[in-house]
């Protein structure tokens, strides 16, 4: 009886699909921990941040330019916010989240448009003409707001002066 040993070359089925699993476990680990969404919207949180803040700079550009004078629209009441957007009879009060707003959009582009600013931002998610998702007031102290209705990650972004 002869024992003959060949040399073994390469891996078996149960090899490669072991390796495989391994791999596909480790990936999933990985991506968990980097958590995609999350990330994606925390860089949608910080456009929103810079378009609020770009929009305030552009009101008080504005504001100096005309004597003190904020543009026109701009209401004086300290309860409610108004949204952003082209000149919208009805529909901007339902989709402010994050702070009470009337009925009708307030059109800046007339005012700001190009002069100060390039135009009005939209919010990366749901901005759009009509209804830019970014909201202004006017509060008790006189001071400006302007934020974001709708921020991702239970954030709350709006600026001050």
């Amino acid at each position: 009886m002869k024992i003959s040993m060949e040399k073994r070359q390469g891996f078996t089925l149960i090899e490669i699909l072991l390796v495989i699993a391994a791999i596909a476990i480790l990936a999933g680990i990985v991506i968990l921990a980097i958590n995609p969404n999350r990330q994606l919207g925390q860089a949608r949180n910080v456009q929103r941040r810079t378009d609020v803040t770009t929009i305030l700079d552009a009101v008080y550009q504005y504001s100096i330019d005309n004597n003190g004078n904020m543009p026109t629209g701009l209401d004086a009441s300290t309860t409610s916010s108004q949204v952003l957007g082209a000149s919208n009879p009805t529909g901007c009060s339902n989709t402010c989240t994050a702070t009470t707003t009337e009925a009708a959009c307030l059109d800046l582009s007339t005012n700001l448009v190009p002069r100060y600013i390039v135009g009005i931002a939209l919010d990366p998610t749901s901005g759009s003409a009509s209804n830019t998702d970014y909201f202004i007031n006017k509060d008790a102290n006189g001071r400006l707001v302007v934020g974001s209705c709708d921020p991702e990650i239970s954030a709350i972004i709006n600026v001050t002066r």
